[in-house]
């Protein structure tokens, strides 16, 4: 049994001692190693006690446990209770008292339960197994020191990353991934990219020499954990060396890893999301009608007829006439559709239910880097100090990214790109490279030393602003050589804020021609002065073409954006303001901080752009969106976004992020595009609108149906109809609803965020299914006074008519309530929907002939009986429409 103890107690006390020294041996001390590392024996004990070097993962419920989790619903259980009393009534007691027995309604609503949760099993159990196969971690190795057993040195051994222990001497050079948390001792040149944990595109210095970090870790604080980002002699988890080398100690692993505490935040139980709400009030909506009407049945049948036996058996059917019972198949066909769609545009779908909650989003937060921008730096501008772009300049730069000989940074690789994707570029190609005084942090420059075509030495000097400037004596302004003095040097920082506060990052050129008198093959930094400043390099990380009309398709079909990013507000903005997001207020996370929770709950509602984000603050902003009514959705591919992709009521991410990006997320990309979302959005929409075609109605026809049997009891001296043909009415209608997830949805519904609505359902219950009783009353006059089915002896042939009447009216109405436009004129159902319920409506019209008729007690109908079905539908089709146009011109709305 591995104890896995947290030594995080033991790890802040580092830290806050490796601040205040200057030597490693101390920080070896408190963990018992060195630079030669730990033995192997030593390794293998502490694997022991710590456990393995790897991140908790939300694994995928077993195959049973799904299966049972696809009957977790009310109606279900509903469904379940009316199956066990229909069996005590209809089998137990008849059996007991030697009366024949009847289970064909048991079978039919036991038949609906099975279907119902083994589709929905089926398309989850799909999907996880898909999530698996997306999430599957790839074995890394990580390149260690261990102590041999003299003692006398160490050898270097490639290890599995989770084989790596606290004490652990790591070495990491360009492209490793940061294997652990990481205190460094060595380094050299040593970038690295934080992006997955910050959304800062540029990678960070890190070296050996702790800074002075006063007050920034406080002693008092039992959770400093985000202080590590502020640590530039720490590496993280997650992260990964974009160049240079280093070696550091392994101080943390797994779940007691910055990135660690990230994933043990989004395991377990998941918040409860629009969706589960929504379906939540309407499941109970329901029941609620239920059991008001269905104790009025059972009174009105037992008072008036006296057969309380039969009242019971028919308040039970009629309790299963109220129950959409094949809601929650209806649910997961219309989401598996809506998930095949979705995937054929590139959209994968982890869990189902996010499909609507897709559709319902009405604010879309997402980061910055590689969403909104090409996640790749781009040089834009080769400015001289006049302010126009200056060929000598790009070719100054070329000669200096290009001959350098250490790992070329983001910015050198974009200087190199620049010049290759311009075909009138042409390379200097008398200029040779002579030395190079490589890139370090103190001087945070970097010089590449050429010859001309007469032998000549230029040094090119590219780095930043205030280091260039040290060294400058002259500038370059239209071919005249200007001193350098403080009004100079304040107007080109003057300058180079301007491009930082326009969202660019900025280089200063420099060249110096060398005396032939101190030409040599190898220069030392002592040629690195009386530069003479030529120009600036601007670069950015550009928007991608497509997010501008994405972000103007998102907004045209009601959706805001904003944006949380750890970048800087500066760059953000900048690229808010090319992709048509407001970028005129803005907050960063220090802001936030200060907030209570009115004035947060105010900020966000204003505000587009949050930026210098922390992963908890995102969480906040995303949180408190929520509280104010929205249904939120989260796109974001890095470590730093697990909490809010969990947390949010739909989590996104693209298959290119990181693992516990995509283990967070409910959908997937497989292209990291705005369209593409659009584009899923909109089927998450119709997927919805189909599911609330379904509710409304079945639930109005259903209310109809027993408020007509309330009228008809009261008059009629035997039941109107039988349980067994309201559950097989039920039953068949149902089936035509099953193409419904194949069905379209007019082009005004789309346009914007969908929401559940138990309110509308509620009252579209109330107009529309009493409509239908006007024509059931008709029916019931029509077959008593006109086809002669007045008496007991006849009441087959009453309960036949009722029958056919009720399972074509209630079919032939999904044309009607299936949209806010006229029928087959303005708006016509798919070919799937018109074929079913075409099925179900001569199916209605022969079952009284069939043999299964005969079963169940139906008759066949007289001829006379057709003409006045016919004038029934007619007229109830016409009222219906008209209904439906006082509905939506008084509510506003129809679905």
């Amino acid at each position: 049994m591995k104890n896995n103890t947290n030594k995080f107690s033991e790890t802040k006390e580092f830290l806050i001692t490796s601040k205040a020294v200057n030597n490693i041996d101390e920080c070896f001390q408190i963990f018992n190693t060195s630079e030669k590392g730990l033995s192997s024996i030593e390794a293998e004990r502490r694997l022991d006690v710590y456990g393995k070097n790897e991140i908790v993962h939300q694994k995928a419920p077993k195959a049973i446990w799904q299966l049972l989790m696809a009957y977790k619903n009310p109606f279900i259980f509903v469904l379940g209770v009316l199956a066990i009393i229909s069996f005590f009534m209809d089998f137990w007691l008849p059996y007991r008292q030697g009366e024949p027995t009847e289970l064909a309604g048991v079978i039919i609503i036991v038949v609906m339960i099975t279907i119902s949760g083994l589709l929905r099993f089926w398309q989850e159990y799909r999907t996880n197994k898909a999530a698996e196969s997306l999430n599957s971690l790839v074995k890394t190795t990580a390149t260690v020191r261990r102590r041999t057993d003299s003692n006398a040195g160490s050898l270097i051994y490639e290890i599995n990353v989770e084989e790596l222990v606290p004490g652990d001497i790591v070495q990491l050079s360009a492209g490793d991934l940061v294997p652990a948390d990481i205190r460094l001792f060595t380094s050299r040149d040593l970038f690295v990219s934080e992006a997955a944990l910050t959304g800062e595109a540029m990678p960070v210095e890190k070296y050996d020499i702790p800074g002075d970090y006063e007050d920034e870790l406080d002693s008092d604080d039992s959770s400093p954990r985000h202080d590590l980002l502020r640590l530039n002699h720490i590496c993280l988890m997650g992260t990964n060396v974009t160049s240079g080398t280093a070696s550091g100690m392994v101080f943390s692993t797994g779940s007691d890893t910055y990135f660690g505490s990230l994933a043990r935040s989004i395991v377990g139980k998941r918040p409860e999301t629009s969706f589960d709400k929504g379906v939540n009030s309407v499941s109970w909506l329901l029941i609620r009608f239920m059991m008001v009407m269905v104790p009025v049945v059972f009174l009105v049948n037992g008072l008036i007829k006296g057969n309380w036996m039969d009242s019971v058996l028919f308040a039970l059917a009629v309790a299963v006439g109220l129950t959409p019972e094949m809601l929650p198949m209806i649910v997961s066909a219309n989401l598996a559709k809506g998930a095949v769609n979705m995937s054929k545009r590139k959209v994968i779908v982890k869990r189902l239910n996010a499909i609507q909650n897709l559709g319902a989003m009405d604010i879309l937060c997402t980061d910055k880097t590689g969403t909104l921008t090409q996640d790749e730096i781009v040089l834009d501008r080769y400015i001289n100090l006049s302010g126009d772009d200056d060929e000598r300049i790009l070719q100054w730069a070329w000669l200096n990214s290009f001959h350098q000989s250490g790992v070329k940074n983001l910015m050198d690789r974009a200087v190199v790109k620049f010049t290759e994707d311009r075909d009138d570029f042409e390379a200097i190609k008398y200029h040779a490279k002579v030395d190079e005084l490589p890139f370090d942090f103190e001087r945070r420059r970097l010089s590449v030393i050429v010859s001309d075509a007469s032998d000549n030495h230029i040094l090119i000097c590219k780095g930043a602003v205030e280091e260039l400037l040290d060294i400058a004596t002259h500038i370059r302004l239209k071919d005249e050589f200007i001193p350098m003095d403080d009004q100079v040097r304040m107007h080109i920082l003057d300058k180079a804020t301007a491009f930082n506060k326009a969202g660019y990052r900025v280089l200063l050129v420099g060249i110096r021609e060398i005396p032939e008198v101190f030409t040599e093959t190898h220069y030392t930094l002592e040629v690195e002065q009386q530069l003479i400043i030529e120009g600036f390099l601007t670069f950015l990380d550009p928007p991608k073409p497509s997010t501008a009309p994405a972000i103007k398709a998102l907004m045209d079909n009601g959706i805001q954006v904003k944006v949380l990013t750890g970048d800087n507000a500066e760059i953000t903005r900048k690229i808010c303001r090319e992709v048509g997001i407001d970028d005129a207020k803005w907050l960063v996370g220090s802001d936030i901080e200060r907030m209570n929770t009115q004035e947060l709950s105010e900020a966000v509602e204003k505000y587009s752009i949050f930026a210098k984000l922390s992963p908890i603050q995102k969480n906040t902003v995303l949180k408190s969106l929520q509280q104010n009514g929205h249904t939120v959705g989260f796109l974001g591919d890095g470590i730093n976004d697990a909490p809010a992709l969990r947390d949010a009521d739909v989590g996104i991410s693209v298959d290119s992020g990181t693992d516990i990006a995509k283990e967070s997320a409910d959908i997937i990309l497989l292209e990291k595009d705005l369209m593409v979302l659009d584009e899923g959005i909109l089927i998450g929409r119709q997927t919805f609108g189909n599911i609330i075609k379904y509710l409304n109605m079945t639930a109005s026809s259903n209310f109809g149906n027993v408020f007509s049997v309330i009228v008809a009891s009261a008059f009629i001296p035997f039941l109107p109809m039988l349980a067994i043909h309201l559950l097989l009415q039920n039953l068949i209608y149902d089936f035509s609803q099953l193409a419904l997830p194949w069905d379209r949805m007019d082009r005004d519904f789309l346009k914007k965020p969908r929401k559940w609505d138990s309110k509308n359902i509620g009252r579209f219950m109330v107009w529309i299914g009493p409509t239908s009783s006007l024509f059931d009353i008709t029916t019931f006059a029509m077959l008593w006074y006109i086809i002669g089915a007045n008496s007991v002896e006849h009441q087959a042939l009453f309960q036949s008519g009722w029958f056919v009447e009720g399972l074509l009216s209630q079919t032939l109405v999904v044309h009607l309530l299936r949209t806010q436009k006229i029928p087959f004129i303005q708006s016509t159902a798919t070919l799937p929907v018109l074929l079913l319920t075409g099925l179900v409506m001569c199916l209605g019209l022969y079952i009284p002939f069939s043999p299964l008729g005969n079963y169940v007690g139906l008759v066949p109908l007289p001829w006379s009986y057709f003409p006045w079905l016919v004038a029934i539908l007619l007229s109830y089709f016409v009222v219906v429409q008209l209904f439906k146009r006082i509905y939506i011109r008084r509510f506003g709305q129809w679905f």
